[in-house]
């Protein structure tokens, strides 16, 4: 047993531990705290003052261990603008094969019948595919179904005076020449679809297209080439087909039963990278309108949305209202941390080198900004999302360390000019690419 100045040696030696480790376990949370504190001081606008009457949302993960190491506003509401693209991507890459379908076809009493897949490359002034007007010249007799439900024009939500604005383009079943009239200006004025030819007139003060028709108007000033939306129906599909076939396409509402074959085009990575790169609205939404058509026989934008949120994300923690494919609707609404959830997805589902070459680089060739330091090129692989008082940036982010960190910074309702808002994000990527 202890005597007493040995029990009392043993509680002094106890509480001076006790007291030491006390001391060390709360150092060790002060400078914890401090770090932790500068970097979400470093990772956060919301204390500047253009922004403090914004809303604004951040969440950081790194990729390889699912930890997220910021989290501001995560699981708060944004219209997300072009950051649905990421969505839109997400169900491509799910559901499309390596080839889009151009179009069903059904061989019967020395017919042919068609219908449209919502595939966009048809002529179209990028791509100028002409997979399918090949296979249909080689036709005698054709006939085109359409569908029994008109597909609406535009998505739920959209501005109806974009109409004639060309990130606009109607979406249909059989869209040719990217659905717009392309002028080419003097000297070798050209316009395509050269049936419009006659329908473009040189006016000042002009304003693009007619709202109810196909009349296009030209200023006689203007230099730049004009890509313009045409009023899409089947009777003005079955015009272009007439005009680019140079034979009649009867119409009907029935495709026969018999044995359906699928004509497949180019490569889809192709028209996910264009839409990506540029964020063409248009792709988008004829991109889900393919989708659509491989899961059943209706186009429908809605249903394949519904597919996705309850086949492929049913474990969304914040499930989004997702209405259109493009973003051109601000009754989207998405959090943080569910873009970051499916950009964690395809990083684990698609390899590197094929899913970053989808996404814009912080450079001249993507949709985003260059790095004002030029010794770090190539390290974002992101898409922007921007509308009026809206900007968001979501993608992924190569560290000095080689980490990969999945982000997705969103930003509505501020009334500073949006590269104000382009200027804080870069600055936190540049701190999250020094300090991980």
């Amino acid at each position: 047993m202890l005597n007493i100045k040995q029990k009392l040696e043993s509680s002094h030696y106890t509480k001076a531990c006790k007291a030491l480790f006390v001391s060390a376990f709360c150092s060790i949370l002060f400078l914890t705290g401090c770090s932790s504190s500068r970097l979400s001081k470093s990772l956060s606008v919301s204390s500047k003052e253009p922004f403090k009457t914004s809303f604004h949302g951040l969440v950081v993960m790194d990729a390889a261990t699912g930890k997220v190491i910021h989290n501001t506003n995560g699981d708060r509401y944004f219209i997300p603008a072009s950051n649905v693209k990421i969505f839109t991507l997400f169900a491509t890459k799910k559901i499309l094969s390596k080839k889009a379908p151009v179009l069903k076809y059904v061989y019967k009493n020395d017919t042919t019948y068609i219908k449209g897949t919502g595939y966009p490359a048809s002529l179209h002034p990028y791509f100028e595919d002409s997979t399918g007007v090949s296979f249909l010249k080689k036709q005698q007799n054709i006939s085109f179904s359409v569908p029994e439900r008109e597909i609406p024009r535009f998505g739920p939500g959209w501005a109806w005076e974009d109409y004639d604005a060309y990130f606009s383009s109607e979406i249909n079943d059989f869209p040719l020449y990217g659905n717009v009239v392309t002028i080419y200006p003097e000297p070798e004025k050209r316009i395509f679809p050269s049936i419009l030819s006659d329908s473009v007139y040189v006016e000042n003060n002009a304003f693009d297209r007619d709202e109810v028709s196909n009349i296009f108007y030209v200023s006689p000033n203007n230099t730049d080439t004009l890509s313009i939306p045409f009023k899409t129906s089947a009777f003005f599909t079955k015009k272009l087909f007439k005009d680019v076939l140079g034979q009649e396409v009867s119409l009907t509402k029935q495709f026969p039963d018999g044995e359906e074959q699928v004509l497949m085009g180019i490569e889809t990575d192709s028209i996910a990278k264009r839409m990506m790169y540029v964020s063409d609205n248009f792709l988008a939404e004829q991109l889900l309108l393919m989708c659509s058509s491989t899961l059943s026989d209706t186009l429908n934008t809605k249903k394949v949305i519904a597919h996705v949120l309850e086949n492929e994300l049913s474990d969304l923690k914040n499930q989004p209202r997702w209405v259109d494919g493009s973003g051109l609707s601000r009754y989207n609404l998405f959090t943080p941390e569910s873009i970051v959830h499916v950009l964690n997805k395809m990083y684990h589902e698609i390899p590197n080198g094929e899913l970053f070459a989808l996404f814009p680089s912080w450079n001249k060739d993507g949709t985003i900004e260059t790095w004002k330091d030029p010794q770090k090129p190539r390290y974002v692989f992101a898409k922007s999302g921007g509308m009026g008082n809206t900007y968001n940036l979501s993608g992924y982010l190569k560290t000095k360390s080689g980490k990969t960190l999945i982000f997705s910074s969103m930003n509505n309702h501020f009334r500073v000019p949006s590269s104000k808002v382009r200027e804080e994000i870069e600055l936190i990527l540049m701190s999250l690419w020094e300090r991980y």
